[in-house]
C-alpha cells in the first residue's frame, strides 16, 4: 500500500495530534458500519438533550428549534435511503452531526455540549436493548400460544414420558406442551427482570465524570421514556451489564427452544413416528427421494450455539476493563445484534411450524402402553395394598424381568403368573392402560385430565399480565418516536 493509499480521511481531534490516523486503523476503528442501526435511538437521545439545553438556558432557544429541525430531516433521509453512512464518520454519532452540520451550520456544533459520545453510546444502546427486550417478549408470546393450541388439538391425546430417553410414564401430550410453556413464561420474567435493569439514562455523565453545566438529567430521562438516570457517572458509561443481562436471557430461551426443536427431530424420525412436519417446515434430499428432514428444527438448534457464543464473547470483553470507558466496549454491540436477529426469526418461525405439524395420537399411545411405562403404578398398587415401597418396587422389577425373558408385556400376563410374584397381583389387577395411569394422577401439577385442564384455565391470566407489562413499556418507548416526528 503507498503512503497515498493509506492516507487517513479522519479529522484532526482539536490541537493534539499533528497528523490523522492511518487509514487500517479508521478501518477498525469505525463502528458505523453496524452501529447506523440505532440511528433513530441516536436522533431522539439528541432531541431529548437539546431541548434539556434550552430549558437549562445552557444553550439558546434558536439553536434549540434549529437543531430539532436539522435532526428530524436527517432522519427522514436516513429513512428514505438518501443517508451516506461514510466510513470517515467513525460511527453513527458523528454520522449524524456531520449531516446535522451540512443543513443547519455552526448550531450543530451547540448540540454536543454537556455530553459526551460515551454517554451518549450508552444510551442509544439503552434504548435499542430495551426495544429489542420488547420485541422478543412478543415472539415468546407467540410461541407460548402456539404450543397452547397445539396442546388444545389434542386435549386427550397420550405419548411417553422419558427419562434417560428411555420410555417412563405415560403423559398428556397437552401436559407436555405446557411444560415448555412454563419454561418461556420464566424467560419472560428474564426478559422483564432485564428489562428494568436496562431502563436507565446514561445521558449527563459526560466522558466518565459528569458535566460542569446545571443539567436536569431527570427531564431528559422523562423525555425518553426511562425510568431514571444512571446514579453514578463512572457506571453509567461503562456498564454493559444490561448487554450481558440481555445475551443471558436470550442463551435460556435458545437453550428452551432447543430442547424443543431436538423434540421435534426425533418425534418427526420413522422410530417415534409421532409427528409429521408439514411440507413447508421440511425440506428433502438431493440425493435419496425418501427423505424429509427437519432442517428448520435442527436449525433452532444449532442456532443456540451462536447466541451461547456472543454471550460468551461479551463476558470475556468485560471481565478486565478498568473503570471507565474502553474501546474494547465497541465489541457490544454486533454479538447483541446477532443474536437479536436470530432469536426473533427463530421466534416468528416457530408458531407456524407448531400450529402446522400434524400429531398422530395412535402412535403416541401405542408406544406410550409399552417399554413397561406402567411398572410405578403398578408399584403404587401394591403400596395401596399395604406394601413398602421398596417391597414393592422389588416385585414389579422381578415381573419387568420375566416378561423381557418370555417376551411378554404387563396385560399379556395371566392371573397365575401375576400370583406368582403377589397376591395382590392376581386378586385385583393394576392399572393396565396408560390412559388409566394418566388419570390415577389427577394432582396439581400432574398429568391428570382434571389437572392439566386446571392449568390450562390458568394460562391467560398467567400470560396476560406480561402483555400488560409490554403494553405499558411500549407506550413509553414510542416517547422516541414521538420526539422525532414532533408529535
Amino acid at each position: 500500500m503507498s503512503e497515498s493509499e493509506s492516507q487517513s480521511t479522519t479529522k484532526l481531534w482539536g490541537g493534539r495530534f499533528s497528523r490523522p490516523t492511518d487509514a487500517l486503523v479508521d478501518e477498525l476503528n469505525a463502528s458505523i458500519g453496524f452501529d447506523q442501526r440505532f440511528a433513530k435511538q441516536d436522533i431522539a437521545g439528541s432531541i431529548a438533550h437539546s431541548r434539556m439545553l434550552a430549558r437549562q438556558q445552557i444553550i439558546s432557544q434558536e439553536d434549540q428549534d434549529q437543531i430539532e429541525q436539522g435532526l428530524r430531516q436527517v432522519w427522514s433521509e436516513i429513512q428514505a435511503g438518501r443517508h451516506e453512512f461514510r466510513l470517515s464518520d467513525e460511527d453513527i454519532h458523528l454520522s449524524v452531526e456531520a449531516r446535522l452540520r451540512e443543513i443547519i451550520g455552526p448550531a450543530a456544533g451547540r448540540l454536543h455540549t454537556a455530553r459526551s459520545r460515551n454517554d451518549q453510546v450508552a444510551t442509544d444502546l439503552r434504548m435499542w436493548c430495551r426495544e429489542a427486550i420488547l420485541m422478543l417478549s412478543a415472539g415468546i408470546l407467540d410461541v407460548a400460544d402456539s404450543l397452547v393450541e397445539t396442546g388444545d388439538r389434542y386435549p386427550d391425546a397420550i405419548l411417553p414420558g422419558y427419562t434417560h430417553l428411555q420410555r417412563a410414564q405415560p403423559v398428556l401430550l397437552r401436559h407436555h406442551m405446557l411444560a415448555y410453556v412454563e419454561m418461556l413464561l420464566r424467560d419472560l420474567d428474564r426478559l422483564r427482570d432485564a428489562y428494568r435493569r436496562t431502563n436507565q439514562c446514561p445521558l449527563g455523565a459526560g466522558a466518565l465524570a459528569g458535566v460542569t453545566y446545571p443539567l436536569d438529567r431527570q427531564f431528559t430521562s422523562d423525555l425518553l421514556g426511562f425510568d431514571q438516570p444512571v446514579a453514578n457517572s463512572l457506571d453509567a458509561v461503562s456498564d454493559r451489564d444490561f448487554v450481558i443481562d440481555t445475551l443471558a436471557s436470550c442463551a435460556q430461551i435458545s437453550m428452551h427452544l432447543s430442547r424443543l426443536a431436538e423434540e421435534i427431530v426425533l418425534w418427526s424420525t420413522p422410530e417415534f413416528g409421532f409427528i409429521e412436519l408439514d411440507d413447508a417446515f421440511a425440506t428433502g434430499s438431493s440425493i435419496m427421494p425418501q427423505k424429509k428432514n427437519p432442517d428448520v428444527a435442527e436449525l433452532i438448534r444449532g442456532k443456540t450455539g451462536r447466541v451461547y457464543g456472543h454471550l460468551m464473547a461479551m463476558l470475556t470483553v468485560s471481565k478486565g476493563l478498568p473503570l471507565t470507558y474502553n474501546k474494547d466496549l465497541q465489541e457490544d454491540k454486533e454479538g447483541l445484534f446477532d443474536t437479536i436477529d436470530t432469536l426473533a426469526m427463530i421466534l416468528r418461525v416457530l408458531p407456524p411450524m407448531l400450529s402446522s405439524t400434524t400429531f398422530r395420537p395412535e402412535v403416541m399411545e401405542r408406544s406410550a402402553g409399552g417399554g413397561f411405562a406402567l411398572a410405578t403404578d403398578i408399584a403404587d398398587h401394591l403400596v395401596k395394598k399395604g406394601l413398602a415401597f421398596r417391597e414393592a418396587h422389588e416385585i414389579v422389577g422381578s415381573v419387568v424381568g420375566y416378561c423381557v425373558e418370555q417376551g411378554k408385556d404387563f396385560p399379556d400376563l395371566s392371573d397365575d403368573e401375576w400370583r406368582s410374584y403377589s397376591d395382590l397381583l392376581a386378586d385385583d389387577k393394576p392399572p393396565l392402560t396408560p390412559r388409566d395411569a394418566i388419570e390415577a394422577r389427577n394432582m396439581p401439577g400432574g398429568t391428570g385430565s382434571s389437572a392439566v385442564a386446571d392449568a390450562r384455565a390458568e394460562l391467560p391470566t398467567r400470560l396476560d399480565e406480561f402483555r400488560g407489562w409490554m403494553n405499558v413499556e411500549n407506550e413509553r418507548v414510542q416517547s422516541i418516536d414521538a420526539l422525532i416526528s414532533g408529535e
